[in-house]
């Protein structure tokens, strides 16, 4: 009898033992935590981190826009990058982030100027004035646009010709353009042989003309009559200035 309790006594001990040795494998298997599951927990513990970077990242682009319109409307699109960085109160580093290039910031501005005029668009197009008098209306918008900062017919031109930030709202404005164009040609308001491309081009060219520093409104005047002339049919009565 004696015998059988030291064995089963032995076999708890045993047993004891094997559920230890488990319980301290699982354990040293918690304690190697993996890289996901540590910083699963990290992220977990520190949300507010992340927000709060994310807020400051949004207030620095929000900052750097702002001054970037500022100096851009007060000495045009040539003041640099570097400057806008020192007047925005960040870093090089941290302006380039946000826009790789002058172009990129360019874009992320003339976006609320593109907006506009798409309104006025839709307004020239809601007086029903006749398609001629329309394109007439819609190149002086466009002429309005392209002269936002002094400076910026340069950057888009460039971005008609090649591959840039800017280049997917001239695009769209060239896109208009034709579509306004082609009503009037179908009128036989407009000559055949003109494109919206060739209208863009030409808007732009009085645009950089008027922004020059010798330039004066009678100059942007007698240029937009010009152009009116380009593309106006003969037959069509010209309406005078605007």
């Amino acid at each position: 009898m004696s015998s059988f309790c030291a064995k089963m006594q032995s076999c708890r001990e045993a047993d004891e033992n094997l559920s230890g040795g488990r319980l301290r494998f699982m354990l040293a298997i918690m304690r190697r935590e993996s890289p996901f599951i540590k910083d699963l927990r990290l992220n977990m513990l520190q949300p507010s981190t992340t927000s709060t970077v994310r807020r400051d990242s949004q207030h620095n682009r929000a900052r750097i826009l702002e001054v970037a319109r500022q100096a851009f409307g007060s000495d045009g699109v040539d003041v640099s990058m570097d400057a806008i960085a020192k007047l925005a109160g960040v870093g090089p580093a941290t302006l380039y982030r946000h826009f790789p290039s002058k172009e990129a910031l360019l874009a992320a501005l003339l976006a609320l100027h593109y907006q506009r005029l798409d309104n006025r668009r839709i307004e020239i197009e809601a007086e029903e004035c006749g398609a001629g008098r329309t394109l007439e209306l819609w190149i002086e918008a466009l002429g309005d646009w392209m002269q936002a900062y002094e400076g910026l017919p340069e950057p888009l031109k460039a971005a008609c010709h090649g591959d840039s930030p800017l280049t997917p709202t001239c695009h769209d404005v060239i896109k208009t353009t034709e579509r306004i164009l082609k009503a009037a040609q179908a009128q036989g308001l407009a000559r055949r042989t003109m494109t919206g491309r060739d209208i863009f081009l030409g808007a732009l060219a009085i645009a950089w003309a008027s922004g020059a520093m010798a330039s004066s409104e009678s100059t942007r005047n007698v240029l937009r009559d010009v152009l009116r002339d380009g593309w106006m049919e003969a037959k069509m009565p010209s309406t005078g200035r605007l």
